[in-house]
Parts: structure tokens; sequence; C-alpha cells
């Protein structure tokens, strides 16, 4: 298993877990949203999503290292902030998420049944805002370009902050709570 320290956090690698699953020595935990476990996950895992995410709900199997995965990192690396916070220090990370498990040509379990991703649907409701207000602006009142500003900022804003409202808001949609 190949394993790094930073800031206090333990990763290893795709081919460090799929040896851990071989060996049933491993509790995986999905930190994605559900419409995205749902979508498509790594055989065996669990999911605990970082939107719900306590620590106190992962279960400590005698023998099975806990690691924690999302798309790319970043969830998992808030996951994993919580996790030191409450005092759970025997975990690691998949470094890259199911990207980098996916890149090493590991199979993954896909629903073609499970509704399109978050960042899917972000990217239509924002797009159709945007087309909307510039439509309406351009045709109705140019006040209706403050929509399309509106959602704008919104965007520029969730880059900086690598949070999004709206997806957020769209992840609580029931047709996104099926697991």
């Amino acid at each position: 298993m190949n394993t790094s320290t930073k800031q206090e956090l333990q990763f290893v690698d795709a081919a460090g877990v799929k040896e851990l699953i071989e060996k049933q020595q491993v509790h995986l935990i999905d930190v994605r949203e559900i419409s995205e476990y749902a979508g498509e996950n790594i055989p065996g895992s669990q999911v605990l999503p970082l939107s719900q995410f306590q620590p106190e709900k992962i279960k400590l199997v005698p023998g099975k290292q806990v690691v924690i995965y999302c798309q790319s990192g970043n969830r998992s690396n808030k996951a994993a902030q919580k996790l030191i916070q409450s005092g759970f220090v025997d975990f690691c990370q998949l470094q890259g998420g199911i990207t980098a498990w996916k890149q090493s040509g590991y199979p993954t379990q896909v629903n073609k049944n499970a509704p399109i991703s978050i960042m899917q649907q972000v990217q239509i409701v924002a797009g159709f805002l945007v087309f909307i207000g510039t439509v309406l602006g351009a045709f109705v009142s140019p006040w209706f370009l403050i929509l399309s500003g509106f959602v704008g900022a919104g965007l520029v804003f969730a880059g900086v902050t690598n949070t999004c409202a709206m997806g957020m808001l769209l992840a609580k949609l029931p047709y996104n709570q099926r697991g």
C-alpha cells in the first residue's frame, strides 16, 4: 500500500485500494452525493454523502482499513477534516478519487437508470436561466438581464469557493435522493 502524509491526511493509491478489496481488508466509503453514487460507484463501497456526513456513522470493523473517496479528492478532503476533528484517525483517502480508480482501469458499478450527475443538472439549469434571462432581456425588458448576471455571478462564486449552492439545492430534489 502506497500511503503518504499531508497535513495529517493519509492517502492510498488505486492499486493499494484494489489490493485491500481483494484481501477483503477495506471498508470503502463514498462521500459523493447519493445520486452520484447511484449512477456509478466502486463495487463494495458504502455511501455516506458529505452533505450528511457524520463521523459517528462510520462503523469500525476489526481487520478492515477505512478508506474514503469522492470524485477527485476535494470532498474526501473535507470529510477527512471532519473525521480528524472528531478524533477519528485510523483512515485514509483514495488519492484522486473514483476518477483515479477508473483511470487505473479498475471496474465500477454503473446504473444506467440513475439520474444524471448533479454537475450536469447544474449546467442545464444555469444555461437555461442565462438563456431565458437573455431572451427576455432582449425582447421583453432589459431588467431580465439581471437574471443572467445573477447566474453568472453564482457560477463565479461556485468556482472560487468550490461550493455550488445550486448543486446543493438540486441534490435535495426527490429524484436525486434515490439510492
